[in-house]
């Protein structure tokens, strides 16, 4: 495999470097982005809970904002529950901008990868190929040898960058579309709570009691 690697000639250097990038993002993503990190199980009931029997301490609000992105996000609307509805969901939607950013992290780093992996690769075919005539051109074609070895560099330098690139795509892609559908979850959870801070139970309203209703009907 090294010397495979070494036959690409030095346009494998940043095919290499991009490849040890999306691996480490990859990797630092899908621990950041577990399901159970991101959308702890009964957090948003918990905290309905904790707004109808009033334990909106500061402590609860401070644990509540760093444990998690929903967390974050349900306590960005609790900290001003005295607030207007309007007021409230637009400190939910301003602290939801800046989780999604948090979420999207090093993403666009990878897509940057997925796009200039192939592009990588055909300047390392290009180089290949521009070596492979320089030498046709100084000694001829009369040794195959040669022209192999620039062949096998260009041809190398192609597969490495679509070996790089093909993955940062696809796993670009899903971070991508697992962000979103975490963004719907919380958006879900954020409503139920507004909700929940703003409506009041409806009232049930009883018949007046009058003489009429009390005593008898007379005849």
């Amino acid at each position: 495999m090294l010397d495979i690697l070494m036959a690409g000639g030095w346009a494998m250097l940043p095919i290499l470097v991009c490849s040890l990038v999306a691996l480490a993002i990859v990797l630092e993503r899908c621990w950041t982005l577990r399901r159970k990190a991101v959308l702890p199980p009964g957090l948003g009931e918990e905290v309905r809970q904790w707004a109808r029997a009033g334990q909106l301490d500061p402590k609860h609000l401070e644990a509540l904002s760093n444990g998690s992105p929903l967390g974050e996000l349900l306590a960005a609307a609790l900290a001003v529950r005295s607030q207007s509805r309007e007021l409230i969901k637009e400190r939910i939607e301003d602290t939801g901008r800046h989780i999604v950013h948090e979420m999207e992290r090093y993403l666009s780093t990878l897509g940057t990868i997925a796009l200039i992996g192939p592009l990588l690769g055909l300047f390392g075919t290009v180089i290949g190929l521009i070596r492979m005539f320089m030498q046709v051109m100084a000694g001829g074609i009369g040794d195959p040898a040669k022209m192999a070895g620039g062949i096998g560099e260009a041809l190398i330098c192609t597969a490495s960058g679509l070996t790089v690139a093909i993955p940062a795509y696809v796993l670009h892609r899903w971070f991508r579309s697992r962000v979103a559908g975490y963004c719907v979850q919380m958006e879900k959870q954020a409503t139920a709570l507004l909700d929940e801070l703003t409506l009041s139970p409806p009232v049930t309203v009883r018949p007046r009691r009058t003489a009429a209703t009390v005593a008898p009907n007379a005849g």
